[in-house]
């Protein structure tokens, strides 16, 4: 998995979100299912369908970690997601339609996440693709 950068970045982002998303739950006790408003876990407003999100996500993630193709694939597409919640999430903030109950912490972390995704995603493990493709 070391000589893979994406199954790497897979796996260690899928575990983060992972746990993300079973703490959230410590801190969402009384929030709406899908509330503008959440708990805060650090600095990141949560409410249990984020939570629920970030459970999917990190299993997504995990289950994409097992080769070099799906650790590739799921980067892009995970990252791409990222990117579009990101942008979206700063227009949502202060508006109904904020059933994530994203924050500016929140839009910031997914903005990284997006560009560490697909960056990885999108440049890294070439050879493996390219004798995939070979034989």
């Amino acid at each position: 998995m070391t000589s893979s950068p994406n199954r790497l970045i897979a796996a260690i982002f899928g575990a983060v979100y992972l746990l993300v998303g079973l703490a959230g739950f410590a801190v969402t006790s009384g929030a709406q299912f899908a509330g503008t408003e959440g708990g805060t876990l650090i600095i990141f407003e949560v409410n249990p369908l984020h939570n629920i999100v970030h459970l999917l996500i990190g299993i997504a993630l995990l289950v994409g970690s097992r080769t070099v193709p799906s650790a590739k694939g799921v980067n892009t597409t995970i990252g791409a997601v990222y990117l579009l919640v990101g942008v979206v999430g700063l227009f949502l903030l202060e508006s109904s339609a904020n059933i994530l109950a994203l924050n500016g912490a929140d839009n910031v972390l997914h903005l990284a996440s997006a560009v560490l995704l697909l960056g990885v995603g999108l440049t890294q493990d070439r050879a493996a693709a390219t004798s995939t493709r070979a034989a």
